[in-house]
């Protein structure tokens, strides 16, 4: 029987085919043809079983018992009745029938599938008087029909279930990959059981842990098949059971070799806890529990684990819009890491969207389509190169030979910017204010942010006549690009009026372009065009430094929340948790931007979207350190809310302080420039007034732009 020659075929996911070839080649298969998502061959019983056995690439082995055309179910029916069933199982086998049709004229899948039923039972029963039952699960002979252009292919599943089921996986865990997939990604990112035993595997992004799994099975010369206590071919009557075993001894003495020999170290780590505690589930199912390690961290968090190694991983889509904005900052994170710390290290991404490719900002050296699923995917691999010297933008200022009208703007603009920029230099600051109404003839707000530049127009009192504020405007904007040299697309406008009621938040445009930018070693996103404010309040630097530097090992609550600002100088700062409480989806949906875009995830750094005053009457726990930064007026037509800073900031605090834990610090700051702290507040808490120290040199001509205190229990 072992000598006996069949037309074996082994199904793939798309893009695997050249992976499962090889393996066939390896197992002795001869006239080996690839087709898209199909291997077939000729080949033994030997190689049939070292397929279902050995196989890490393939989903299904099928053996054929005929191939013939099957133009209706009549001629299917005839066709089906004509095979020799009393060789393949008896009277008392259990079995089911599968069928996959492609241009055919029979056009009802089960009804095909029935037909060949129904030839099997009548030959049964004209033969012996009785019948073989049909079982759908685990049956002894599980039976596959696939007609394409009327040419019927019927075949026995060897494989019973899909390869891709290792048996390690714990009930219930995540799973985002088909093992088969993973075992796929890791081999063409090129890790393979002859790496040094000095190189790493590194998932930085392991779910539940699949990727590392494969990674351990492929170097440790493991079986995947070994698991499995099920095969198609168990209840066959052509099942060679010692030549099975002889197989299954052989893999196991090799798996032993492979566990006693040096290891590389296998390392994941996950945002998540709930995510990291399956992943050790599932390893140690495996039993590799001694092999790989996983620990719950952070992406902004990774150092350079090893000299020498791989990142391959599958970072998350995205499946719905706002996800997909924030994967894409994952990604850009996720470049920037592997840029930082990981130089000359072989690097594989599995992303589901081209775009992706371009924002980890990698040079790929090849691409690989494959598919997760219905999804079009690609795993992009590159050697990450040496990083080069960080080529630092800095602005430069025209000599100060500026003539005619406008000059006198022209001549300030240019002496503030001496003064800022070196003094920006030196802090590290990129995004600064430059000019802030400093000649009442131009009344506009100069910001930098990086290589941008935000200009914001004040509207004219009545008493100004409008064609001449419009043309000092138009003389401020061509001073702003001759002291500055620069083009137009690098200047953003807006105009400012007194808002009124919701007309603050409400967008200005419909571009939706985000841009980039820095403050010390956190990465925001800023919008230039959309709303009136940017993301980005500057006026809020020192304070966002100060949460930044108090925020380690603390739990941190971020109230009226905006982007999230505060909240990622916390988390860079060490902070054990944040929550980022905000009404707006829109701001939520900004603040997981930033987030993503810094390596931070998962449920240690939450957002929730709701009424702050409402979210805080519920007991919601302690934090160390609170940032409530109201904004000065606001309503919420959902549930007809008003709130006003001076009139309720009495009772936001008092329910703010119910959640501050003993030792710790509340940091209260508003922009109502008229606004006054209510006296009785200092009965209850200890407070200082900060505001003189949180004022940047940049905004010390406007030394009301915010007021700033800080809160303690008593």
């Amino acid at each position: 029987m072992k000598s006996k020659n069949y037309t074996l075929i082994a199904t793939c996911a798309a893009g695997l085919e050249e992976l499962v070839f090889e393996e066939i080649a390896s197992f002795g298969g001869r006239e080996i043809v690839r087709a898209r998502g199909v291997i077939t061959w000729q080949g033994d019983l030997d190689s049939a079983y070292r397929a279902c056995l050995w196989s890490r690439f393939a989903s299904r082995v099928l053996l054929q018992l005929a191939e013939f055309s099957a133009a209706d179910d009549t001629e299917l029916y005839d066709q089906c009745r004509a095979i020799n069933w009393q060789e393949h199982m008896d009277n008392s086998s259990t079995f089911a029938v599968d069928c996959a049709l492609s241009n055919s004229s029979i056009t009802h899948s089960q009804y095909a599938a029935l037909r060949v039923k129904d030839a099997l039972v009548d030959q049964f029963r004209d033969r012996s008087g009785e019948r073989p039952s049909v079982q759908v699960e685990r049956p002894d002979l599980q039976i596959r029909l696939h007609i394409h252009d009327d040419v019927a292919s019927l075949a026995l599943d060897l494989s019973g279930e899909s390869l891709h089921r290792r048996g390690y996986r714990v009930e219930g865990a995540i799973a985002p990959l088909k093992e088969s997939l993973a075992a796929g990604i890791v081999a063409l990112a090129g890790w393979n059981r002859d790496v040094a035993v000095d190189t790493m595997f590194l998932d930085p992004m392991c779910g539940s842990g699949t990727l590392l799994i494969e990674a351990a099975l492929l170097y440790g010369d493991s079986a995947p098949g070994l698991w499995r206590n099920y095969f198609g071919f168990m209840g066959w009557k052509g099942h060679d059971e010692a030549l099975w075993s002889q197989l299954v001894d052989e893999a196991v003495q090799r798996e032993e070799v492979g566990l006693d020999r040096p290891w590389p170290v296998i390392l994941g780590y996950d945002a998540d806890p709930v995510v990291v505690a399956a992943a050790r589930q599932n390893i140690e199912k495996a039993g590799l529990a001694e092999k790989i390690r996983v620990r719950q961290g952070q992406l902004a968090n990774l150092k350079r684990p090893a000299a020498k190694g791989f990142l391959v991983c599958n970072p998350p889509y995205g499946e719905r819009l706002n996800e997909v904005d924030e994967a894409v900052q994952l990604y850009r994170s996720l470049g920037r890491v592997a840029r930082q710390e990981l130089a000359h290290w072989q690097v594989g991404i599995f992303i589901a969207s081209p775009d992706f490719a371009d924002r980890i900002g990698l040079s790929w050296q090849a691409s690989h389509r494959l598919f997760n699923g219905p999804i079009a995917c690609r795993l992009l691999c590159a050697e990450v190169e040496e990083p080069g010297a960080e080529q630092e933008f800095l602005w430069q200022v025209a000599a100060e030979t500026f003539q005619g009208e406008g000059s006198d703007f022209a001549h300030r603009l240019a002496k503030n910017l001496k003064k800022m920029l070196k003094w920006a230099q030196r802090e590290g600051i990129s995004c600064l204010r430059v000019y802030d109404r400093d000649l009442p003839e131009y009344n506009v707000t100069i910001d930098l942010y990086d290589k941008w530049i935000h200009v914001q127009e004040y509207a004219p009192p009545a008493t100004i006549d409008p064609d001449l504020a419009a043309s000092r405007f138009s003389l401020a904007l061509t001073m702003i690009r001759e002291v500055l040299g620069v083009r137009r697309d690098r200047i953003f406008i807006k105009t400012r009026k007194r808002q009124k009621g919701k007309e603050q938040y409400q967008k200005q445009g419909s571009r939706k372009k985000m841009y980039e930018v820095r403050e010390g070693r956190c990465f925001f996103l800023v919008n230039f065009t959309d709303y009136l404010d940017t993301g980005l309040f500057l006026d809020h630097r020192i304070i966002r430094e100060r949460i930044g530097q108090l925020a380690a090992g603390k739990r941190f609550l971020n109230l009226f929340a905006y982007t999230g600002t505060a909240t990622i100088h916390a988390a860079r700062g060490g902070a054990e948790s944040t929550t980022t409480v905000d009404l707006s989806a829109t701001y939520l949906s900004w603040a997981r931007m930033n987030l993503a875009l810094n390596g931070y995830g998962g449920p240690a750094h939450a957002t929730i979207q709701e009424d702050c005053l409402k979210w805080l009457e519920s007991p919601r726990g302690q934090y160390d350190l609170i940032f409530v930064d109201p904004p000065t007026f606001s309503n919420t037509k959902k549930e007809n809310r008003v709130f006003d800073v001076q009139r309720d900031h009495v009772r936001l605090l008092e329910l703010a302080m119910r959640h501050l834990a003993p030792d710790g610090l509340l940091i209260f700051s508003t922009n109502f420039r008229k606004f006054i702290l209510d006296e009785s507040l200092g009965l209850r808490f200890t407070i200082r007034n900060i505001s003189r120290d949180t004022i940047p040199l940049d905004f010390e001509r406007n030394s009301r732009i915010h007021q700033c205190w800080e809160f303690r229990n008593r």
